[in-house]
């Protein structure tokens, strides 16, 4: 029976290299704005940083519209649907949005130079929302706090920001994206969902792509851990909920859908139609699904009727 190592019990230098940072993510070669997500006290593999997502957006969010509200305008939006949260803006802005929940506790959204954002809802009961310069919100969003946008992004009609979300610069976003981090140049941009996920520079889903965070039991009594084999040794990783980690350039074909506790090495490609089985690929590896070249797929003579 292989040896079972609880995660959180190790310090970093025995966390295996398929779970550190590093081996997913090159921020030498391309920085990322919020790397520090990944130097907090307690992150020593990507798992950590998963689990930290929140904490960081809170702080981040806090500290960073402290330090810049007073040089912005102070926006006093009203009307049907408009709750009493505090919106910030610098120059060129144009927001106006379908609805905001502030809930009981009315929060902040800041809006960096030339941000355009009509007919989007925002909902900020349970955090902060700041929207990086120039990036363009189509109606029909929906954006929860906390959540960090980066700049020159697009955020498409029907995406779903559920909160704890960070995205780099330069991103393309349609679908449903919650507790995750998505770097600069990624493109999530068909219906999709990705969630407790960390994906890297250039990352992208084809359209349908989806990501299993947790595992299809989990509501009829299966409580236990994600687990993972490295090297003749279990892994506990301390988590219910782990979604897919994607080192840079990584891609996801159309209708792809990944177990809970995906691990996929910078520069590994998946084939559309594929389940891919948790555990770890590449780097530099094609993940095929061919059905019908390896006789999968069952062909049969239709009679007309």
């Amino acid at each position: 029976m292989a040896e079972r190592v609880r995660l959180k019990d190790l310090p970093r230098s025995e966390v295996p290299e398929v779970l550190k940072p590093e081996f997913y993510f090159d921020f030498r070669a391309h920085p990322f704005a919020h790397r520090g997500l990944f130097e907090m006290p307690g992150v020593n593999s990507v798992v950590d940083a998963v689990v930290k997502i929140g904490d960081y957006c809170v702080g981040w969010l806090e500290r960073t519209i402290a330090g810049k509200r007073s040089s912005a305008k102070r926006l006093g939006l009203t009307g049907p649907g408009i709750g009493g949260a505090a919106f910030f803006a610098e120059e060129g802005v144009f927001f106006q949005p379908s609805a905001v929940s502030p809930g009981r506790t009315p929060g902040t959204i800041y809006l960096e130079k030339g941000v355009q954002a009509v007919g989007a809802a925002f909902y900020v009961d349970s955090g902060d929302i700041y929207i990086g310069a120039n990036t363009v919100i189509e109606p029909g969003a929906g954006i929860k706090g906390p959540c960090i946008i980066g700049p020159d992004c697009e955020i498409r009609q029907g995406a779903y920001l559920r909160g704890n979300v960070i995205t780099g610069a330069k991103g393309i976003f349609r679908g449903e994206i919650k507790n995750a981090v998505i770097m600069d140049d990624a493109h999530f941009l068909h219906p999709s969902y990705v969630g407790d996920s960390l994906c890297g520079w250039k990352t992208h889903f084809g359209n349908q792509a989806t990501t299993a965070n947790l595992g299809i039991y989990y509501h009829v009594g299966g409580t236990g851990n994600i687990e993972v084999d490295i090297e003749g040794a279990r892994y506990d990783l301390g988590v219910t909920k782990l979604g897919i980690v994607m080192g840079d350039l990584s891609q996801v074909g159309c209708n792809s859908v990944s177990d809970p506790g995906t691990f996929l090495g910078p520069r590994t490609i998946v084939y559309q139609l594929s389940r891919i089985n948790k555990g770890f690929y590449g780097p530099d590896e094609v993940l095929k699904n061919k059905p019908i070249e390896h006789g999968i797929v069952e062909r049969s003579t239709f009679k007309p009727f």
